[in-house]
């Protein structure tokens, strides 16, 4: 510290005796010593002893010399000193942590360096003023550079993304440091890279075309593949950049043959399973797995999931992550991530599929790898995550595989072989009527997706018998899931079994007729529908009762004499009523954990609570409710003959034929008013919405210039602007905070009668609708009526009905 007061004293000369300069007032002195020295050693010794204060004080640092600092980057770049202190100095300013010389001054925002780099960046010739210093050879330059660069990525990472972008050479100039032999400049552009690739498609683009995957591959290599240290991770966070969301990058990995050069990475010597494994070699082995699983993403096309399937496969990639499946002493992380991967890089792909299913585990005796895995995934001592990815896993290995889905289906069929070995089918069953919940919903999805697609395994499956109590006759497997659906209270295994039975039955009239025959099955659900609970899950209960029983009457053949289709229509009608039937099943697509289901096929769950719904069925309900498709006829109800009355309106004639097209007309003429209206009121939002940017923009410029003035003003202390200049500014920025509310109270009440506006358009839309649907009805009642009077010998007169159809249209 006497050093450092000493080296201030030489640049900024003896203070007068007596008085104290302050922080500010210091700053001010050494930015115009750097301003106005003409030799060199002065500006360098004032930019050294700025950049001593820019942790303490950086405020005023960056208010009154980020001007200065800019010019010495541009006058001084023969210097590569001074460069250094400048940069360092910058880098300081805008660093988006804070330093421990600030934690005790509550006058420092917390995003200070974020407010310093957009004022920086306003100008876009800065950046390329820090691009063109990554020429410079000199170490510290260099380095100080590549660092600022970071710190500028940090704070504003999508405008510094868009600057870069359109500065000529700007990426080129970071992929060639990678090559650089100095390894501190290395390992901080890969830094660098990481921040400035993330989420930019484009940048991504032009990185991996910069030989990126080369130099990552090479780099990796050198540091010794999954057991090298921080940098490893580093590279294949950039490449797991370079590839996630871009199937341009991904079709360059794929053909460029890099991913033959993943196989080092998941060579785990049988000498060091001993040794265990260290927390930087987890890091690096599940970063790897992560790029494993972009390639092969269900995001992806299909096209491209396919082929790098193939090549996983060809390169011994499969063979190796199977190795790590079956291996002793893997971390439970590592193995429950290498278990998703290896379930997505067999979805779909029959050969995979087999490959995987003929895995042996090293157990005594040898079992198939899929059959131990089913059996932790039943096993509620196992991490909760684990089996979450064996499920996953399980469902990979039977999408789109017929064959795989009859292999299961068989071990539930009796058969002549050794029934000692343990099959998947008996893990499932077991896992099925346990008394853990999550054993029930995994096992009965695993079921069910052997179903999926599958009509044949479905009547197979109605073979399935089940011994219950030694001496009984044994009972089917849908008369034992439907009797536990009865008895059990807990809401998964409720859930499961609704979804498991839902596939089971649809477009399956065989399975139909043997949920119908099960006692009091059609209660059951009839009842669960009418249920009257106020609770997001029971609602759900009731919507999946609801599908079931409409899948029960669609599918069904009528060989049921009590439960034909025509009398269960009837039953609902009677008891739980075709609009409260039709919104029960609505329930099930508001439902917050449906919704989170639908979006991926792998179960993303946090906690045991999280479990409920599956990605299958969300397609089955989806397809079966959806208006054109097979079963939309539920959701109008016209299938089922609801809606149709006998007799009602018979009554009804011309006059009241007249009488709904006077009242069409009116709110044909109401509707075009409110569209009018409509347009009016998106042209002024537009144009307040315009106003308000302008303002906004206005607004940002004066909080610039007021940051600066209050860092002027607190190091002038008497030297600072006039009262009535800061008045004046503060009165300014009062007046454009005062415009900008008013403008907010404007718009918003602007965007509340735009809604009025279309909630009232929306119902007259409907209400016409409504009278259309009634006039043609009414259209044909009349001509029925007049056919009938024609027959009976009776003189119906012409009342011009289409002459006035045309002139309503």
């Amino acid at each position: 510290m006497d050093f450092l007061k000493s080296g201030l004293k030489t640049v900024l000369g003896a203070p007068e005796p007596g008085h104290h300069p302050s922080g500010a007032e210091t700053v001010e002195r050494l930015v115009e010593r750097v301003n106005n020295s003409t030799l060199l050693e002065d500006r360098r010794d004032a930019c050294r002893a700025l950049k001593a204060m820019s942790r303490t004080y950086r405020v005023e640092v960056g208010a009154q010399g980020m001007d200065t600092l800019k010019q010495v980057l541009e006058l001084d770049r023969a210097d590569s000193e001074t460069i250094n202190h400048a940069l360092n100095t910058l880098n300081n300013v805008m660093s988006p942590s804070q330093f421990e010389e600030e934690e005790e001054n509550p006058q420092v925002p917390m995003n200070i360096g974020e407010q310093f780099t957009e004022m920086f960046i306003k100008d876009h010739n800065n950046v390329q003023l820090i691009l063109d210093l990554l020429d410079e050879y000199d170490f510290r330059v260099r380095l100080s550079a590549v660092q600022l660069l970071t710190s500028l990525l940090t704070n504003r990472p999508k405008d510094m993304q868009e600057i870069i972008l359109v500065k000529p050479m700007g990426v080129s100039k970071m992929m060639d440091l990678l090559s650089d032999n100095r390894e501190v400049i290395r390992n901080e552009t890969l830094l660098l890279l990481i921040k400035l690739t993330k989420g930019n498609a484009n940048i991504q683009k032009i990185v991996a075309f910069e030989n990126a995957f080369d130099r990552l591959f090479e780099i990796v290599s050198s540091e010794g593949f999954s057991d090298g240290g921080i940098i490893v991770e580093d590279c294949l966070l950039l490449m797991l950049n370079l590839l996630k969301n871009n199937s341009s990058n991904i079709n360059f990995f794929k053909e460029g043959s890099y991913i033959q050069r993943m196989l080092p990475m998941f060579n785990t010597p049988e000498e060091n399973e001993d040794a265990g494994w260290s927390p930087q070699k987890v890091s690096n082995v599940h970063c790897m797995l992560h790029i494993v699983r972009t390639l092969v993403s269900p995001c992806n096309s299909v096209q491209i999931v396919s082929d790098c399937q193939r090549i996983l496969k060809n390169a011994g990639l499969l063979d190796s992550l199977c190795n790590i499946l079956m291996a002793s002493g893997v971390p439970a992380d590592i193995l429950t991530e290498t278990i998703n991967t290896v379930g997505e890089v067999v979805r779909g792909n029959v050969g995979n599929q087999e490959f995987v299913g003929n895995v042996m585990a090293p157990s005594n005796p040898p079992r198939p790898a899929i059959v131990v895995l089913l059996m932790s995934m039943v096993n509620e001592k196992q991490p909760f995550s684990l089996r979450c990815a064996v499920l996953y896993c399980f469902q990979c290995y039977l999408y789109h595989n017929e064959m795989s889905q009859a292999n299961l289906v068989q071990t539930l069929l009796p058969s002549s072989t050794d029934v000692s070995n343990l099959t998947s089918g008996q893990l499932l069953c077991g896992g099925l009527f346990s008394s853990d919940v999550l054993s029930n919903w995994f096992s009965a999805v695993a079921l069910m997706h052997a179903l999926i697609d599958n009509p044949i395994q479905k009547e197979q499956l109605l073979r399935v018998l089940l011994a219950t109590n030694i001496g009984s006759s044994p009972v089917s497997l849908l008369h034992q899931c439907t009797l536990l659906l009865q008895q059990t209270t807990k809401l998964q295994s409720k859930v499961a079994l609704l979804m498991l039975l839902s596939q089971w039955t649809a477009r399956c009239a065989g399975a139909v007729t043997g949920f119908l025959r099960a006692p009091s099955a059609v209660a059951y659900l009839v009842n669960q529908t009418c249920s009257n609970d106020h609770d997001d899950n029971e609602y759900l209960l009731q919507g999946l009762s609801a599908f079931l029983l409409a899948i029960c009457i669609h599918f069904n053949d009528d060989s049921v004499e009590n439960y034909s289709r025509e009398s269960l229509k009837q039953l609902v009608v009677r008891r739980v009523g075709m609009e409260t039937f039709v919104a029960k099943l609505s329930e099930v697509s508001r439902h917050e954990l449906y919704n989170k289901a639908a979006k991926h096929p792998q179960l993303r769950a946090k906690a045991p609570a999280e479990v409920l719904i599956d990605y299958e069925f969300c397609r089955l309900f989806k397809v079966l409710e959806k208006p054109d498709g097979e079963g939309g006829e539920w959701r109008r109800g016209s299938g089922w003959g609801w809606g149709r009355g006998d007799g009602c309106g018979a009554g009804w004639g011309g006059a009241a034929l007249e009488q709904y097209k006077a009242l069409i007309r009116q709110q044909d003429a109401r509707l075009q008013e409110l569209v009018a209206q409509l347009d009016d009121m998106l042209q002024q939002n537009h144009a307040l919405q315009v106003a308000l940017n302008d303002s906004k923009s206005s607004n940002s410029l004066l909080k610039d210039e007021n940051t600066l003035l209050k860092a002027q003003v607190s190091a002038a202390h008497g030297h600072s602007i006039e009262a009535h200049d800061k008045s004046q500014y503060e009165a300014k920025i009062n007046q454009l905070t005062a415009e900008i509310n008013r403008l907010n109270e404007i718009l918003k009440t602007t965007q509340e009668e735009k809604q009025k506006q279309e909630v009232e358009l929306e119902k007259l839309k409907n209400d016409q609708d409504d009278l259309l649907i009634l006039l043609s009805d009414l259209d044909l009642k009349v001509n029925d009526y007049k056919s009938r009077l024609v027959s009976l010998g009776e003189k119906v007169e012409d009342d011009n009905t289409e002459v006035q159809e045309s002139n309503l249209t």
